[in-house]
């Protein structure tokens, strides 16, 4: 399996290469019913690893399949496609969690993969959270300090931001760990239905700073079910089926394709 690889592209101006994706293959093996009468012995096993033979009952499922497109700065892509068709695996492909089988991801830094099971500690509050994911994403301590209250307001958790993660809602986790990420200008973004989990007045927050993030050239992608938002925070979309790319243009010109066969 290839090992994913990473290009320095150097952006000095808004319209430069960010991500570029080139004929991307991920695929994913899983255990399913073994055939009647297949070994399970440690024999059977060295002499499968020897010969580099799948064990019995082994799955392979193509989850990316010859995926390939250019982003640049400035652009904000929503992916969209029905369940299963690989649009967080791409993420995590991008973001580098995921190893091509075959093709190559090549980006200017280091993206950053948002998502509603991205990790905080739950055992620790929110404010402890909040200054390990600020100094994870390269804030200084006074930049932390300096954003903590931004962070805190944005997120919605008033009080609860001294009680530890496990007594948040999934809700109010998801805003946090979108407020935390929110706080820092990213060259790259990808965020997987970090919004579905809030209310009417977080959505337009967080669609206000996606849009803020885009206009700063920097590149974002949103992954999300919800097309309304794709639409008015997206100028780019790329539709997925069965992990292969359906379509990639203009985002209106893509969802309205997309919801022509959706409502089939």
């Amino acid at each position: 399996m290839a090992a994913a690889e990473t290009q320095r592209v150097n952006p000095d101006s808004v319209g430069k290469p960010t991500v570029i994706v080139d004929d991307l293959y991920v695929t994913y093996r899983v255990m399913g019913p073994k055939p009647a009468g297949a070994k399970n012995d440690g024999a059977s096993a060295l002499s499968r690893l020897l010969t580099r033979k799948n064990a019995p009952g082994l799955r392979e499922i193509k989850a990316i399949q010859g995926v390939t497109f250019v982003a640049n700065h400035g652009d904000a892509i929503g992916i969209v496609g029905r369940n299963g068709s690989g649009k967080s695996t791409l993420l995590r492909a991008i973001a580098g969690l995921l190893p091509p089988e075959k093709g190559t991801v090549f980006t200017d830094c280091q993206p950053s993969l948002l998502g509603v099971n991205a990790a905080l500690i739950n055992s620790l509050s929110g404010e402890q959270n909040i200054v390990l994911g600020g100094l994870a994403m390269g804030m200084t301590p006074t930049q932390v300090r300096e954003n903590f209250d931004s962070i805190v307001d944005f997120a919605g958790i008033g009080s609860f931001v001294e009680l530890p993660m496990n007594a948040y809602s999934s809700g109010m986790s998801a805003r946090l760990r979108f407020a935390i990420a929110a706080s820092v200008s990213h060259d790259v973004l990808l965020i997987d239905e970090a919004l579905a989990t809030g209310d009417a007045e977080f959505r337009r927050k967080s669609e206000e700073r996606i849009r803020a993030l885009r206009d700063q050239a920097g590149t974002v992608f949103l992954v999300s079910h919800s097309l309304g938002v794709i639409r008015e925070t997206c100028n780019r979309a790329i539709w997925l089926d069965a992990g292969a790319m359906k379509m990639d243009g203009d985002v209106n010109e893509v969802l309205d394709a997309y919801e022509a066969i959706v409502e089939k």
